[in-house]
């Protein structure tokens, strides 16, 4: 892709999200640029002033500008959907196997991160770090739900000898999986009970085009 001019990744210094689309892009060896926000209504700066909100009007990362197509998206969804759909023509991020089947099966393992685990870890940290108050009985609920997670992807890994969440290869729900999973440590848990979910995790770290990936974040210009 020596023609394609870099795409423009929004990100800040913490959460999961942003990283997942730059994994995906270097698994595409599509070039990017990472630009770093802050927290806060800093009109320049943070993702809740007037520059970014431009952006997105949902003040959140990430955010992808795209320059090849004129193409703006937030949301890491639709994002990802984005970036296979334009950059992933041969489907390296796709499944397997051809059919609705498979697509289907990639789907539902993407929104299952997108709206319970990714969800249910966000609210672990949040009442285990960040609210004003303890709130034991939230987090024990959140805690539980997000093991209940674990033990789903646990069981759909026994399928693979712990590989990949689709049997076959490494997908694009592995890439949405990784950056959430990377946070059990800083929520409180453990992969102890899991140990499908521990190989996949292990293997998945050491890949190449996820460490190329935090390495750019690392090292993005600070805003």
């Amino acid at each position: 892709m020596s023609d394609t001019k870099p795409l423009k990744l929004h990100a800040h210094a913490t959460g999961p999200n942003p990283i997942k689309i730059a994994i995906a892009l270097e698994f595409l060896n599509v070039p990017y640029e990472v630009k770093m926000w802050e927290f806060g209504d800093d009109p320049k700066k943070g993702l809740k002033g007037e520059t970014f909100t431009r952006i997105n009007e949902n003040g959140r990362v990430p955010a992808l500008e795209d320059p090849n197509t004129g193409v703006v998206s937030w949301e890491s969804g639709a994002i990802m959907n984005y970036v296979r759909r334009v950059y992933d023509k041969q489907g390296k991020l796709g499944p397997k196997e051809k059919g609705e089947q498979a697509i289907v099966d990639l789907e539902k393992w993407e929104y299952f991160l997108l709206t319970t685990l990714g969800p249910m870890s966000g609210q672990v940290n949040w009442f285990r770090h960040y609210h004003s108050q303890k709130n034991e009985d939230a987090l024990k609920r959140y805690v539980e739900q997000t093991y209940r997670c674990y033990g789903v992807i646990e069981g759909q890994l026994a399928k693979s000898g712990g590989e990949s969440i689709l049997p076959g290869k490494i997908t694009a729900a592995d890439v949405h999986f990784y950056p959430w999973i990377l946070q059990y440590e800083y929520a409180g848990l453990s992969l102890d009970s899991y140990p499908n979910l521990a190989k996949w995790f292990r293997n998945m770290k050491e890949m190449k085009e996820v460490k190329a990936a935090y390495q750019k974040i690392e090292q993005a210009p600070k805003p």
